[in-house]
């Protein structure tokens, strides 16, 4: 069983930045490629990113790929998601997953585990 635990939502003006931060517990950390979605009110969760277990692959959806980046630290059980040049359409509760298995995937029922959200809200 893999705890997710996110952080660092918030509220960010257009054109701001904010990382998140994805806690995960257990020590196979690496053995899992992780995932970043988000759901906006009145719509079906969305894939953002995904990174595989070494972190040598990563993927983005077409809305998101040249201002989103995401990175993670094995040694710290953590998955990060920086997001640059925010926009309005941004705003979502922004999840993340591990899959077990080392490739990353961009399917949301590829996921084994979701952590609980953390909001993000940009302001025009």
């Amino acid at each position: 069983q893999v705890q997710l635990v996110e952080s660092g939502g918030g509220l960010a003006q257009a054109g701001g930045s904010l990382r998140l931060s994805c806690v995960a517990s257990g020590r196979t950390f690496g053995s899992y490629a992780m995932g970043w979605f988000r759901q906006a009110p009145g719509k079906e969760r969305e894939f953002v990113a995904t990174i595989s277990g070494s972190g040598g692959s990563t993927y983005y959806a077409a809305s998101v790929k040249g201002r989103f980046t995401i990175s993670r630290d094995n040694a710290r059980n953590t998955v990060y998601l920086q997001m640059s040049s925010l926009k309005p359409e941004d705003t979502a509760v922004y999840y993340c997953a591990a899959k077990m298995g080392s490739g990353g995937a961009f399917r949301l029922n590829a996921y084994d585990y979701w952590g609980q959200g953390t909001q993000v809200t940009v302001s025009s």
